[in-house]
């Protein structure tokens, strides 16, 4: 069984004590490939270090999520660009709008998000394509929707990581044919719950599996790390929750999970 996460927050201090450790674990529980995620002026570039420490192993994105959205300035899209310019860097983001917590004013969050869907619709891959995006929504869901429509075919593909949302806004996501990023919050019967019948009605070919370590241990977990800190080779747990609630065997969900994230991401087999 191979998988992929496809949103793993590496670069968190928390794993800098272990991350060697980390990784390893992660291969032995089935991870073949990892997407790092970038998501500061800080931390994108070390995302980029990472995977190149890891070539066909670890990924990278490059971006700025919406609580630092008063970070992106004129220098800070440059950097972002430069960031583009290496193989390694495979998706914009982590980019979108938070209304839950407005760690950011959200003016701000507008012009970030404007940037960065601006900067994604001029980069592309080496094959020439445009890169993906790598999205955040949380509570700000017509916003988010009003600000991609405006960039509607100047973009490539699209995935709204880590979904917790509603079925409104989850068939909103499928209209426009964009990717939906399964966490362990599938596995949260307080928050979750209502995940179970949802994850049902995505087609494989747009469903993605992430951890969103060091965040969203899965609560189904048994028995549970004493951090309570998320890693990547939980990503197995979370597939196995997955695929019980699509009514599909284990191996079924890691293959088309694992066959829409490298389409998406461009990975290699």
């Amino acid at each position: 069984m191979q998988l992929i996460d496809i949103g793993a927050n590496l670069t968190h201090d928390s794993f800098d004590r272990d991350r060697d450790a980390v990784l390893a674990r992660a291969r032995d529980a089935g991870v073949a490939q990892m997407v790092i995620t970038g998501a500061s002026r800080e931390h994108s570039p070390l995302a980029l270090q990472l995977a190149r420490q890891h070539p066909g192993f670890l990924y990278a994105t490059a971006g700025v999520h919406p609580h630092h959205a008063v970070d992106y300035t004129d220098e800070c899209d440059a950097e972002m660009r430069a960031l583009h310019a290496h193989p390694e860097v495979v998706a914009v983001g982590e980019c979108g709008l938070d209304y839950f917590r407005d760690f950011s004013p959200r003016p701000a969050q507008h012009r970030a998000f404007e940037r960065q869907l601006q900067l994604a619709s001029e980069v592309t891959a080496a094959d020439g394509a445009r890169k993906p995006l790598f999205l955040h929504q949380r509570d700000a869901h017509a916003d988010f929707m009003a600000q991609m429509k405006n960039f509607e075919g100047r973009i490539g593909a699209a995935v709204v990581h880590c979904f917790t949302g509603e079925r409104q806004e989850m068939f909103d996501y499928l209209d426009q044919d964009w990717y939906i990023g399964i966490t362990g919050w599938l596995c949260d019967e307080r928050r979750g719950a209502h995940l179970r019948e949802l994850v049902k009605h995505i087609p494989a070919n747009r469903l993605m599996i992430e951890t969103d370590a060091p965040y969203l241990l899965p609560r189904s977990l048994k028995p549970m790390p004493k951090d309570r800190r998320n890693e990547p080779m939980y990503l197995a747990h979370i597939v196995e929750e997955l695929a019980r609630d699509r009514g599909e065997a284990t191996d079924v969900a890691a293959a088309t999970t694992t066959a829409a994230a490298r389409a998406f991401f461009r990975l290699p087999g």
